[in-house]
């Protein structure tokens, strides 16, 4: 006879082996290696959908590159930059026309007493270069003229950078009065040609920096200093002439207050071969002509195209 727990243990086995006969096979619990249940009919069709849905991608962008079609003579050859234009002043090409026309005769002080013509010829060069420089460093604030019968004083001294460095003061101050300055200008040249002794073997400088950093030589000395001396032409070389006349014609885009600043508008435009004619050219038409004070305006041919001569 069992006892009333094992009763109890036999009906509840019963119960559970006829429930699993009733669902079939695969209803009790999935292990590891069991296959999975299959979905319902539900589930099949939502599945179905999902794995036909199309999938959206991210779209990369695109860089939209424009190609514009040159013409023939452009093909097959780099492209050159755009030009930006030069500011010029109105009718200067005619007012250099007519100035070298007032100028033809080449007979202003400048043509046969300017630094041109004041050094010796038949020295060697490296003394004729020295002789260029000194004939710029009296020409400051000093009339042709005058400085033309400074060198001629000094030449028959004999002017050599040994000869200059054993006068004494006094002698060289008596050789070159009146030239303006004349004090000032005794100690430039004994300091420049000692310099030019210890640094340059007697010779002077081939440069524009070097040579303004001489004891009393300007810009306008030593871009002349250039020209003359040793044939380059390293700028333009702007005295009280052209600064005024370059002023009164309008040959600067504004009104300017210095040589430097006189010399560097006109450099802007200016065409670089006229460089070395315009200092000549000018001074001796502001020696003239276009005077500092009282210039001669009924006689000159730019009246009608000089803003200055309405003025007057």
């Amino acid at each position: 006879m069992c006892s009333p727990q094992q009763s109890g243990m036999k009906a509840l086995s019963a119960r559970m082996l006829t429930r699993n006969r009733s669902l079939g096979p695969g209803a009790g619990p999935r292990g590891c290696g069991e296959e999975p249940a299959p979905p319902q009919r539900g589930e099949a069709a939502a599945e179905a959908r999902k794995s036909h849905s199309p999938v959206k991608r991210r779209r990369k962008a695109q860089r939209l590159c424009v190609a514009y079609e040159g013409s023939d003579s452009e093909k097959g050859e780099k492209a050159e930059p755009l030009k930006v234009p030069v500011w010029e002043p109105q009718d200067w090409q005619q007012q250099l026309v007519n100035i070298r026309a007032m100028r033809s005769k080449k007979d202003a002080p400048v043509d046969h007493l300017g630094t041109e013509h004041c050094y010796d010829s038949s020295a060697p060069p490296k003394v004729r270069r020295y002789q260029v420089l000194l004939s710029l460093m009296l020409s400051s604030q000093t009339k042709d003229q005058v400085t033309a019968g400074a060198m001629q004083r000094l030449r028959a001294q004999g002017l050599t950078v040994d000869s200059i460095l054993q006068t004494d003061d006094a002698t060289l101050g008596k050789l070159i009065y009146p030239v303006g300055f004349w004090r000032s200008k005794v100690k430039y040249i004994k300091q420049t040609s000692t310099i030019l002794q210890q640094r340059y073997g007697g010779d002077i400088p081939a440069s524009v920096a070097e040579l303004v950093a001489l004891p009393g030589v300007g810009p306008k000395m030593a871009h002349l200093a250039m020209a003359v001396a040793w044939g380059t032409v390293s700028g333009i070389a702007v005295d009280t002439h052209v600064h005024r006349i370059a002023n009164r014609l309008g040959w600067t885009k504004r009104a300017t207050k210095s040589t430097e600043e006189t010399r560097t508008a006109l450099e802007e435009w200016l065409p670089r071969e006229l460089w070395h004619e315009i200092n000549g050219l000018l001074v001796g038409f502001g020696q003239q002509t276009c005077l500092p004070v009282r210039p001669r305006c009924q006689a000159c041919l730019n009246q009608a195209l000089c803003p200055a001569a309405q003025g007057l």
